[in-house]
């Protein structure tokens, strides 16, 4: 291979096609879009997903799909992460929040079991899981369901 022999791969360097510049160019006149009708037309052409007006797919597929809007969305704590507060704490969601253990408050507290609790604590939540309780009352600690956040 000698420097004087090197050229782009092939189809890496194409040419831009200079539409409506006279009739030997090959798109000179109506610029390849042939005469009249409607994709000849400034703006012409159909809408995505129409299909000559029988019926879309998208509405020949049935609607799916429920949102309930009684959801709750509840703001996760571990008990790992209440490890930081001394013994006889009164955890509540605002002091979670203020130590900045949760961004957002939601619809409310959910404290999960993943972890251990070394120090006795009161832990006020609108909800715990089975082991989260567990694992406080085994600690000596007391867990407190509080309203929800709504």
């Amino acid at each position: 291979m000698r420097i004087g022999t090197l050229k782009p791969r092939r189809g890496s360097r194409q040419k831009r096609k200079r539409r409506g510049i006279g009739i030997g160019s090959g798109l000179g006149k109506t610029s390849g879009k042939g005469h009249k009708g409607q994709n000849a037309r400034s703006g012409g052409g159909t809408r995505p997903g129409f299909e000559g007006g029988q019926m879309p797919l998208q509405r020949r597929l049935p609607k799916g799909g429920f949102t309930n809007i009684f959801k709750r969305c509840y703001a996760v704590v571990n008990l790992r992460d209440l490890q930081r507060f001394s013994a006889g704490t009164l955890v509540t969601p605002e002091l979670l929040k203020e130590k900045g253990i949760l961004r957002k408050l939601g619809d409310g507290v959910k404290v999960l079991g993943n972890g251990d609790l070394p120090v006795p604590l009161t832990v006020q939540a609108s909800a715990f899981s089975k082991t989260a309780l567990e694992k406080i009352a085994a600690a000596g600690g007391k867990a407190e369901v509080i309203g929800l956040g709504r």
